[in-house]
Formats: structure tokens, sequence, C-alpha cells
């Protein structure tokens, strides 16, 4: 019995050093994961992961409702899988910290915009170019103030809500600039 135990043990011990090599060899094979702001690959929410911030999408309300509340209101497009856009998410993040509750920002991913026709003003598919990132910026009335394409300064962009709302961005803004934090974030900060 005490050899046959012994024999047992071995078996054992041979079979967990087997697992455990296999375990290894599996985990060393995958492929790290990996996150670039400058490819056009999907990384996932590209607000949480490159602005810090996942509650800008999906946004608190549509376009419709919006109007209907004659809220001022900041429209961006985006995709997850663009460089554009994850290099611009940064803007709209200091968007909402600027302008909080002043306005309604809605950002939308253009994916379910594609091939798609507007229909009316209530619609985001009547306002996009498709291009993005794009920003389209609406009075209290539903009127476009600003229309613009590519990486839109975020100094337009607030130029535009002060005209619309009559007030200024909570904080210094005054020529603010893209400050890299790290390979995957940047931050918006006042040029000194």
């Amino acid at each position: 019995m005490p050899g046959s135990l012994a024999r047992l043990l071995q078996r054992l011990a041979a079979l967990a050093l087997s697992l455990l090599a296999a375990f290894t060899a599996l985990i060393s094979a995958a492929p790290a994961a990996e996150a670039a702001r400058d490819t056009n690959s999907y990384d996932g929410n590209i607000y949480a992961l490159y602005a810090g911030n996942g509650s800008l999408v999906p946004p608190r309300s549509s376009l419709a409702q919006a109007m209907a509340d004659h809220r001022p209101i900041v429209l961006g497009f985006f995709l997850d899988d663009s460089a554009a856009s994850k290099q611009y998410a940064v803007v709209f993040n200091e968007l909402q910290r600027l302008w909080g509750r002043t306005t309604e920002l809605i950002l939308l991913p253009t994916d379910p915009l594609q091939n798609h026709q507007g229909k009316g003003p209530t619609d985001p598919a009547s306002y996009w170019k498709g291009v993005i990132p794009q920003v389209v910026v609406f009075n209290g009335d539903g009127a476009v103030v600003l229309d613009e394409t590519g990486p839109v300064s975020i100094d337009a962009i607030n130029a535009a809500l002060t005209k619309v709302t009559g007030l200024k961005p909570q904080g210094d803004v005054t020529l603010s600039l893209n400050r890299e934090v790290n390979e995957l974030n940047s931050e918006i900060v006042a040029a000194r």
C-alpha cells in the first residue's frame, strides 16, 4: 500500500506540473491587449478610455427631447474605432466640465447613421455630414449656430455656446491646449 500511494502521489505531481506548464504556455502565447489613441482600432468606449469619462455616452437626452426643452445643445458625432475621434474625446469631456448642465451634450456614434436619411430637424442624421468628428451647436430655438467637421477648436465651441447662452464657461479656458498625460490620455489645459 505505501508503494502504491507513493506512485499515486508521483503521478499527481507530474499531472500538476504538466497542467502548470500547459497553462504557462497558453498565457505566454496569448496576444497582449493593446489600446492606442492613434490607430483606427476598436478599444472600447473611447470616452471612458481616452477621456476618463464614461458618463458621456449614452447621452442623457435625445436631440428631439433637448430641442423640445429649448436647451442649448452640442451634438457631437464620433466612432469608437477612429483615431480622430479618440484624440478628440478629451474635448467633449472638457465641454462637459466647462458647461455642466447649462447645455445638453449629445454624443452619437455614426455607425447607426450610415445610409440613413434624416427625417427632419429632430433627427441627428439630418445634420451628419459623413465626417468625424463633427460638432453642431444649436441655440435654444433649435437653430444651428456652429456646424464644423474635423478637430474643431474648443475655443470656437466655447464662443458659440457663449453666444447661445449669454454665459461664460465655468473655469479658465483662455487659449486651451491639449496636454498629453500618458500614451492613452490627454487633457485640455489653459495656456500660460
